[in-house]
């Protein structure tokens, strides 16, 4: 069963949540507010996280950092009655897997859910535990892209990103093609989420010139390596 750390200071809609969840075979841990919900995180074991963004003690942007911190490879989806484009803006840069806005059926929280949860299964892993991309080595067991003596640490979803883009290199990437096979989605939030993703790996391949990441809008995108 997977572990899912819930907070949620909405008690009513906490309780009605964790129920719900645990009908669908999720373990629930339900903590009230952002500070009690990172010492939890800090004491358990969970698979992904489900934070409020208006909650006392601690915003759940604020809990989000601070895990990341903690572990960089946990996925977490933010709930929120605001709409405002800022703070989607915010939860993408955080790298959110997603961001759902209240009223929402319970439904599509599950589903949501179940695709994050299986999103790194459905790319075929690279067998190499290290890579030459140009002039970088691509370390895929400790996540790492290094080049001439630096280190760039990689999340788990970058990792697996570039290692989608090195198998499809020098050829045309349909962008819908890779949202679902590395997002489990082609929806918006996960368009813009790849957006933020794609900037960062434009970033750490900025020191070989002869590595590029060419976006056609509206098509998908072509990394090229010469």
């Amino acid at each position: 069963m997977k572990h899912i750390l819930l907070a949620e200071d909405d008690f009513d809609f906490g309780s009605i949540l964790k129920q719900y969840l645990e009908l669908h075979n999720y373990t629930v841990t339900w903590t009230k507010d952002g500070k009690e919900a990172f010492e939890a995180f800090t004491k358990q074991q969970f698979d992904i996280c489900v934070f409020d963004v208006m909650m006392p003690k601690m915003d759940g942007f604020t809990l989000a950092e601070k895990v990341i911190d903690h572990n960089p490879e946990m996925p977490f989806v933010f709930l929120t009655a605001k709409k405002m484009k800022e703070d989607k803006i915010r939860g993408l840069k955080l790298g959110a897997d997603d961001y759902i806005v209240k009223p929402f059926e319970a439904d599509i929280l599950v589903l949501k859910l179940q695709n994050i949860l299986k999103r790194s299964h459905k790319v075929e892993l690279l067998k190499e535990e290290v890579i030459r991309i140009g002039n970088y080595e691509f370390d895929l067991i400790n996540h790492q892209l290094k080049i001439n003596n630096e280190s760039q640490r990689l999340t788990e979803k970058e990792t697996i990103l570039i290692q989608y883009l090195w198998k499809h290199k020098n050829s045309m990437i349909k962008r819908e093609e890779l949202l679902k096979d590395v997002w489990g989605n082609d929806d918006f939030f996960s368009g813009r989420s790849m957006d933020v993703f794609i900037s960062r790996l434009r970033k750490y391949f900025k020191q070989d010139h002869n590595i590029t990441i060419e976006s056609v809008r509206g098509v998908g995108l072509t990394f090229n390596v010469v």
